[in-house]
């Protein structure tokens, strides 16, 4: 298959452009060679011809588009609108990768596919939105969402925890936010297999279990071996320009029970990602 990957410069873009080129013909588009913004690359991406768009392209800096909603609109809602413009265009399918954020933090179990979104914060309205022109715009897609991504050295909670861990004594972590720690090499994975499915629908794809923030700090700590007293606090306590889900956890049920496709514990892809490092 021909598949092409949007925003292949962002942390899970490399990856899955890595992990895709092993099987496929894949064809790696960074923020600089396609904006998905600019609704005059609609026509240029369908001139690619993919039988498969892989749309990582987002923004993903869930404070930042508490600040600037609409420039979170612009991105994650209006260009997966031109992307899945693009797919229609040239009968490609849509990948599309969206986030727990979408879900309002109320169920006291992880979110299964079926669950009705409704989110509290503008990243994830915005991503909503990007769900919403997908479904409406094209037959052949794939909806995945995700939780608390990361990989080492890519700024995201585990970097941010050793960072105060070497400025600090001790760390205070928030204990009542709930969510499904996710490493980007296995979703990578995953998510190529799901490509190759022609299954498509709506998946949650994620580290099989779930913690709190201050779970994960801990076994981050233990597992980069940095000992730090870390004192859980709450939510109330933290303060944050976008509200947060407080249950943020996601089950991979569609993917386990239809494809077999499955992810390893959360603790056991952090300790991979220490020794692979």
């Amino acid at each position: 298959m021909r598949i092409v990957i949007t925003g292949s410069d962002g942390q899970l873009g490399r990856a899955l452009a890595q992990t895709l080129a092993l099987r496929h013909e894949s064809i790696a588009l960074p923020r600089r060679d396609l904006d998905v913004t600019d609704r005059a690359n609609i026509a240029r991406l369908a001139e690619l011809k993919p039988d498969i768009v892989a749309h990582c392209a987002a923004m993903t800096n869930v404070d930042g588009a508490a600040r600037d909603p609409m420039a979170a609109f612009r991105v994650n809602a209006f260009g997966a609108q031109n992307v899945a413009l693009a797919c229609q265009r040239c009968d490609a399918a849509l990948l599309y990768i969206s986030t727990n954020e979408v879900f309002d933090g109320k169920k006291a179990a992880p979110y299964l596919e079926h669950d009705a979104p409704h989110p509290i914060n503008a990243y994830g309205k915005s991503k909503l939105a990007g769900e919403w022109y997908t479904r409406h715009l094209l037959k052949k897609f794939y909806i995945v969402r995700t939780a608390w991504l990361y990989a080492l050295g890519g700024g995201k909670f585990p970097d941010k925890i050793l960072e105060l861990a070497r400025r600090s004594a001790a760390l205070s972590v928030v204990r009542d936010e709930i969510g499904s720690p996710t490493y980007v090499p296995d979703l990578a994975d995953a998510l190529a297999q799901l490509l190759e499915t022609e299954q498509y629908g709506i998946y949650h794809l994620v580290n099989a279990g779930t913690c709190s923030r201050y779970e994960w700090a801990v076994e981050i700590l233990r597992c980069a071996q940095v000992p730090r007293p870390v004192k859980p606090i709450t939510l109330a306590e933290y303060s944050r320009a976008s509200p947060p889900p407080p249950n943020g956890a996601l089950e991979n049920f569609a993917a386990a029970t239809l494809l077999n496709i499955k992810l390893r514990a959360w603790q056991d892809a952090l300790a991979a990602a220490f020794t692979e490092t």
